[in-house]
């Protein structure tokens, strides 16, 4: 599975990620402005969702996430990699990321209002946002502690993947997705709580 996902993220990077990143550096685009444009398309995204428009919503969030991938490679082949702008690109994920549950909260309170399956749709909704965040968390933590942390099978690129997918087919699919996410990423939790644990024990 990390073979499968270094390959396909290698790809995309060859083929799409830096060519287009190349042509924005040419063109003397900064990549704060890119963090902040794609900011502002994800919470944009997140408003139609939350407005009903599930589907709008969805491209927006999947354009917002192609935006964060351009970021920080167009630092590194400008050569403007800082430390507030890696903080803003971290800070920006989660904000975009927050927004769109947000967004998926009040979706989910118009449609499921009066249903049982309200209750069941917030249970999975905040156990995938929860998880999703500690995989974050864990990420952090464990390289300010010195320990490489990028491994894991639902890392914010699936995640952002997933969810526009979801939000693409509507609500059944957006159902399953939301299962596979909040899944998946507490086996990246406990995933990346033991490579932390090893890297301590063996450091």
């Amino acid at each position: 599975m990390q073979e499968l996902r270094k390959y396909l993220r290698s790809r995309i990077y060859s083929y799409v990620e830096e060519p287009i990143a190349r042509l924005l550096n040419n063109l003397g685009v900064s990549p704060n402005s890119i963090t902040i444009l794609g900011l502002s398309i994800s919470v944009t995204g997140a408003i139609f969702v939350g407005a009903g428009h599930i589907f709008t919503g969805g491209m927006l969030f999947l354009l917002g996430g192609c935006m964060d991938l351009l970021d920080g490679t167009l630092a590194r082949l400008g050569g403007r990699e800082t430390k507030f702008g890696n903080l803003m690109d971290s800070l920006s994920d989660r904000i975009g990321e927050a927004a769109l549950y947000l967004g998926l909260v009040v979706y989910g309170i118009q449609h499921f209002s009066g249903s049982i399956n309200l209750m069941t749709y917030m249970i999975v909704l905040f156990v995938a946002l929860i998880s999703s965040q500690l995989v974050s968390y864990l990420r952090a933590k464990g390289e300010s502690l010195g320990i490489k942390m990028r491994e894991g099978i639902m890392t914010r690129p699936e995640r952002v993947i997933l969810l526009s997918i979801g939000l693409l087919m509507g609500d059944n699919t957006l159902a399953i997705v939301m299962v596979v996410i909040g899944a998946l990423s507490l086996v990246t939790v406990f995933f990346r709580l033991w490579l932390v644990w090893k890297g301590l024990e063996t450091g």
